[in-house]
């Protein structure tokens, strides 16, 4: 159940609910958790457009995506993180209209702490968040 956050100048994307609409469907895809409301509900992804000159590099430039995606701890094993920085990268190029932007896409992968992905006003540890998974396929198979 990640979130994905997408940091940008304002006007870099022509679709910004587009966009976080199929950031989060790539990530729920590559995290490979069932297709339950559960994690359809709590996929979440926010396109942040900043104002031109918020943002800049050691040289001045501005032309850069951030991404950062919080995820509960062991989430995403390696092929996964390398899957989501690939293909975030990716989305966020073709987004933009702008294949040169794959090289200045910042993709920052980070794990909540155990007891730190707090949903349903509680604070869930990662066994809580499994529990839960399966409370809710059990309720959908009837």
């Amino acid at each position: 159940m990640p979130m994905i956050d997408i940091y940008a100048t304002a006007g870099t994307f022509s679709d910004p609910h587009a966009l976080a609409r199929d950031a989060a469907t790539t990530v729920k895809s590559i995290e490979q958790v069932p297709d339950i409301p559960m994690f359809r509900e709590n996929t979440a992804a926010f396109v942040h457009e900043l104002k031109a000159g918020a943002l800049s590099n050691v040289d001045g430039d501005a032309d850069y995506v951030r991404v950062q995606v919080l995820t509960n701890a062991g989430a995403l094993d390696r092929p996964k993180q390398i899957a989501v920085a690939r293909q975030l990268t990716d989305l966020v190029a073709k987004a933009a209209g702008d294949d040169s932007l794959k090289q200045r896409t910042w993709v920052l992968l980070t794990e909540a702490v155990a007891g730190g992905w707090g949903l349903w006003g509680h604070a869930h540890t990662n066994d809580e968040i499994v529990t839960a998974a399966k409370n809710e396929i059990a309720k959908l198979k009837g």
